[in-house]
């Protein structure tokens, strides 16, 4: 398959997954989902991945585990807290924003001199990201302090989610071409299971698969099927065949897909402040680099 299209359909089915999961968690305690999706994503790929299992080093074994723990357990842990809490459509808004992280991860660890117009375009993405994660604040009356704390909280897990997805692609970028990737998906998919297990034991003793209904089963199809096993093969491979630089074009799919599936299936309508804080992130990025993101869509022959 063409890169451009593998992250194309596999960006697809990420911006439908923050509302498919919070719907899904309306029922399903996170840990618990978490879990399922990832173990049994993991049961589907392990006869690919020991058909060309490779061998691999103590290092490459240990970037896999640090891959899987910024992927996994940081990433979908924290979105799957956050989600209960707030807007489904915030996912893939803040997800969009990791140029501003990788910013101040390049400034703060790299020690990188940025210029002017780089300085003032990730600002004006930095306020866009923070309309967005304190717009609760600025709620009617007839929302209480303790939910727009709560609301708050959860925006602020995005953000750690994130960071997550953003160190994700940063470490798997070498390994990718290193080994095969439907080995290093089954060992990501297999310990971020594990990383789950212990959260989802304590979840356990509150809540029983006897309460399983609708919306937890299709959390856990959508997980298993679409959102681990096909995303994250599709999504590998395409960072595996492009520069890491073309691939946040595709992140940009996300907030269209959500929004257009939150209203039908959660009531979340886009308010002023998430247009205006949306707004205020894309136009840091296109200041900032000149242009969204050069989108290679020569290489599909397009």
């Amino acid at each position: 398959m063409n890169p451009v299209f593998a992250l194309i359909i596999a960006n697809i089915i990420w911006g439908a997954a923050a509302p498919i999961f919070k719907y899904a968690l309306q029922n399903i305690p996170p840990f618990t989902l978490a879990f399922i999706r990832f173990f049994f994503a993991a049961l589907l790929f392990i006869h690919i991945a020991l058909w060309r299992w490779q061998k691999i080093s103590g290092s490459q074994l240990l970037r896999i585990a640090a891959g899987a723990f910024f992927a996994v357990t940081i990433n979908i842990g924290f979105l799957f807290l956050a989600l209960p809490k707030t807007a489904s459509i915030n996912a893939p808004i803040i997800g969009s924003s990791q140029p501003i992280f990788l910013f101040l991860l390049s400034v703060l660890f790299l020690h990188e001199k940025p210029h002017k117009k780089v300085f003032f375009g990730i600002l004006v993405s930095f306020i866009g990201v923070l309309f967005i994660i304190l717009s609760p604040l600025f709620m009617d009356g007839a929302v209480s302090s303790a939910e727009k704390g709560t609301a708050i909280e959860g925006n602020l897990f995005l953000v750690i989610a994130a960071c997550g997805a953003l160190m994700n692609t940063i470490i798997f970028k070498k390994i990718l071409h290193e080994i095969n990737l439907y080995q290093v998906t089954c060992i990501t998919f297999l310990i971020g299971a594990i990383s789950f297990f212990p959260l989802m034991y304590i979840e356990l003793q509150q809540w029983s698969f006897a309460l399983l209904d609708l919306r937890g089963w299709i959390g856990i199809v959508f997980g298993v099927i679409f959102s681990s096993a096909i995303a994250y093969t599709l999504y590998n491979y395409g960072i595996s065949k492009l520069d890491a630089q073309e691939v946040g074009i595709f992140s940009y799919i996300d907030p269209v897909i959500a929004v257009l599936l939150a209203i039908p299936l959660l009531q979340e309508f886009p308010t002023f402040y998430f247009y205006a804080g949306t707004f205020l992130v894309f136009l840091g990025i296109v200041i900032a680099e000149g242009r969204i993101h050069w989108h290679p869509l020569h290489k599909c022959g397009l």
